[in-house]
């Protein structure tokens, strides 16, 4: 089994800056890669940012690409999730994910329980 744990969530205001970070931990024998998706009340889930773990290679959702900037440390199994110039719209749950692959059960997509961002002007 493979754990995923995010922190670093809470209120903020417009224009501030939050660093979320997302650690995997267990049998992450093969990590494929970790992200965010978020969720904002009444919505469904979203993307938010993703990172490989062959090549570092970053995907991120348009409505955040010039403001958050996803990173990892490889070698801990964490990724962080930095956000500038938060916006009213940010607030959301965000939840992190790692994609895990091994012999026995293929790629599977383990998830966090979330962090919550609120966003306030």
């Amino acid at each position: 089994q493979v754990q995923v744990m995010e922190s670093g969530g809470g209120p903020v205001h417009t224009g501030d800056s939050l660093r979320l970070s997302c650690a995997a931990s267990g049998r992450t024998f093969t990590m494929h890669a970790m992200g965010w998706f978020r969720q904002a009340p009444g919505k469904e889930r979203e993307f938010v940012a993703a990172i490989t773990w062959s090549g570092g290679a970053t995907f991120y959702a348009d409505s955040v690409k010039a403001r958050f900037t996803i990173s990892r440390d490889d070698a801990k199994n964490i990724i962080y999730l930095q956000m500038n110039g938060l916006k009213s719209e940010d607030t959301a749950d965000y939840y992190c994910y790692a994609n895990v692959y091994s012999y026995s059960t293929g790629s599977v997509d383990y998830w966090g329980q979330g962090t919550q961002v609120t966003v306030s002007s």
